[in-house]
């Protein structure tokens, strides 16, 4: 047995694979393993470099020259930093004269020389903002009733050999601080406050950095602003706001003296603000595809500088604009976009037997669930369907649930429909890009809905002549893994052929207790406190209804994982046994809420492929 697997247990039938089946001609589990994607990109102030962390066997932070004929090689600024998945993870942190990187490592922030050098410690803290040439904004933890919250703080960078420093605190509300970005004449900080009493509620605010005092920019019960982003001049602030029904970009005084106005209404989710001397550079996400867009302030008209498959964090350069790009056959890179149009492949660093594989693209696919919600997708076909028998097909539904499968690359997904497998990557009710209506139709009722969603996926895929609909299986990774526990257990019909829960709930009552603070909130800002919404908790729990199952089940679960907890898939394994199903079970000393180490990651693709091969093959 692997040193990565702690339990490896099955119950039922064994699987003893299927030594006729092979790997795809084209592609290996290992080269998808090794595709890279370069994120939280920061441009130098002199525009002359970008920072941007790259996750290998660390989460480190990098650095590549801009603006030569010759795109440099990339260098490695830092080493041993913690592998973190991108969610829970925050970039590097340009000093105003470019001659220093903040960054958080383990809890704490370092300042390190971008020319190269040893890192500083400052303080016990998290998402460093510069000030000027001594001073940060960071995050701490502040002790308040009710539970710890998020506050900004103040703290000056200790000299080499002194203590770490002691941050000063800045005023706050009940509730978490974040997104800070320093006004251009670092007096003010704005900042985004999710409310603790309002879960659903994230507003702008300014902050003056001398005397604390604070002034709201914009806030609206049950509503999210988010992303704030400084004028040149200092005077406003630009900020998303979802309160027309999407993400849309408003600008506002930085003095709160007036109500803010909206400039798009481009009925599309914006993201990734930067305000630059020519209009506000941006993401701009609709049915799962986000394009690269120049907002002008004035008109609130928005230029299509990119399109699609998806781009990301979006930085202005002396000569262009540095962003990250993918899509379905576009593996993960660093881009810079001239002022011309014309687009560089900064940094690709796929293995080239990933660039050269043939790659399928998907059908944005549109289909009804059982009440008649429209429900959006992407269908993968192999193209082995054009001569030979009806192919077996896999439902894949994300996690989240407020997320997405949009237009980017999916090297799992290509591993199996170059095997022949038809993949479903279904954006259920819950996911973004499709409207705040369609992102929230699934609060107060996890299970419910969003189950028939990818219910009625099977039924799309079976009506389709070159699906076996004997063959079609379910696949999900932390709720798209409660998704697929709540497919087999609350389907009379027993639609699907077998399903794979990878670190995911059963029960969502015990998993509220269990969940680290994000998760729990999270939960609770969905379906409400357990003390008052019981019964919605129990009706969302499969683990209840295990008995029903009549599909063997793979589980797979991380034993350092703080936001779903490894005991909900130890509790899904009891039960299983206790009603004699037929399973597969397998644990990973070494990850938390993502398989991101290269040994649990080929182990459990390794086990996948082999369970898929056997059930559906």
């Amino acid at each position: 047995m692997s040193f990565w697997v702690g339990v490896d247990e099955s119950g039922g039938i064994p699987n003893p694979g299927r030594p006729d089946l092979t790997p795809p001609r084209h592609w290996r589990l290992d080269d998808v393993d090794a595709v890279e994607r370069p994120r939280h990109i920061e441009v130098s102030p002199d525009g002359t470099l970008v920072a941007f962390v790259l996750d290998r066997d660390t989460s480190d932070i990098w650095t590549l020259e801009l603006g030569t004929d010759c795109p440099s090689a990339p260098t490695r600024l830092t080493v041993g930093r913690t592998l973190a998945a991108y969610w829970a993870d925050s970039g590097p942190a340009w000093s105003p004269d470019g001659t220093r990187i903040a960054y958080e490592h383990a809890g704490k922030v370092w300042v390190v020389p971008s020319a190269g050098g040893l890192p500083r410690l400052v303080c016990p803290a998290t998402s460093p903002v510069w000030i000027d040439r001594d001073r940060l904004v960071v995050t701490i933890s502040q002790e308040r009733p009710g539970g710890d919250t998020d506050a900004l703080a103040i703290v000056t960078i200790p000299n080499n050999g002194e203590p770490p420093a002691t941050p000063r605190r800045l005023a706050t509300g009940f509730g978490d601080r974040g997104s800070a970005v320093v006004s251009p004449d670092r007096t003010l900080v704005a900042s985004t406050l999710f409310h603790r009493d309002d879960l659903n509620c994230t507003s702008v605010h300014v902050t003056n950095l001398v005397t604390g005092h604070d002034v709201t920019i914009a806030s609206s019960p049950n509503r999210n602003a988010t992303g704030p982003t400084w004028s040149p001049d200092g005077r406003h602030i630009a900020f998303v706001d979802e309160s027309p029904g999407w993400y849309e970009i408003f600008q506002a005084p930085a003095d709160g003296s007036a109500t803010p106005t909206q400039l798009t209404h481009a009925s599309a989710d914006f993201s990734d603000l930067q305000w630059g001397e020519h209009g506000i550079v941006a993401t701009r996400g609709h049915h799962g595809v986000t394009d690269l867009v120049h907002v002008d302030v004035f008109t609130g008209k928005a230029t299509v500088l990119a399109e699609g498959g998806t781009w990301m964090w979006p930085r202005v350069s002396g000569s262009g604009i540095v962003a990250a790009h993918e899509s379905h056959d576009t593996p993960p890179r660093l881009c810079q976009l001239s002022a011309t149009g014309d687009i560089t492949e900064l940094f690709a660093p796929a293995p080239a037997a990933i660039k050269v594989a043939p790659h399928a693209i998907p059908e944005h696919v549109t289909y009804r669930s059982l009440d008649g919600m429209e429900v959006h997708g992407w269908l993968y076909r192999p193209t082995a369907t054009a001569a030979n028998r009806p192919v077996p097909a896999i439902v894949y539904p994300h996690g989240g649930p407020t997320s997405l499968t949009a237009d980017e690359w999916d090297g799992v997904a290509q591993y199996f429909v170059a095997k022949g497998y038809a993949w479903f990557s279904i954006n259920f009710r819950g996911s973004t890009t499709y409207g705040r209506e369609f992102e929230r139709a699934n609060h107060g009722a996890w299970g419910v809905g969003d189950t028939e969603d990818c219910l009625a996926a099977y039924d799309h895929l079976a009506a389709l002549p070159w699906i076996d609909a004997k063959r079609i299986g379910i696949f999900g990774s932390s709720y798209g893994s409660y998704m697929a526990l709540h497919a087999l257990v609350d389907d009379p019909q027993h639609r699907f052929a077998c399903g794979v829960a990878k670190y995911g709930d059963c029960d969502i009552l015990t998993s509220w207790a269990q969940s680290d603070l994000v998760g729990r909130l999270d939960l609770e800002r969905m379906m409400g406190h357990p003390s008052e919404h019981r019964d919605a908790y129990e009706a969302g729990s499969p683990i209840h209804r295990i008995a029903r199952i009549a599909a063997p089940i793979f589980v797979a679960h991380g034993e350092h994982d703080d936001r779903v907890h490894p005991k909900q898939s130890l509790e899904l394994m009891e039960a299983l046994k206790r009603e004699n199903k037929t399973f597969e079970y397998v644990t990973y000393a070494t990850e938390a809420h993502g398989f991101l180490r290269t040994g649990p990651f080929l182990h459990f693709y390794g086990r996948l492929e082999r369970f898929f091969d056997w059930y559906l093959g």
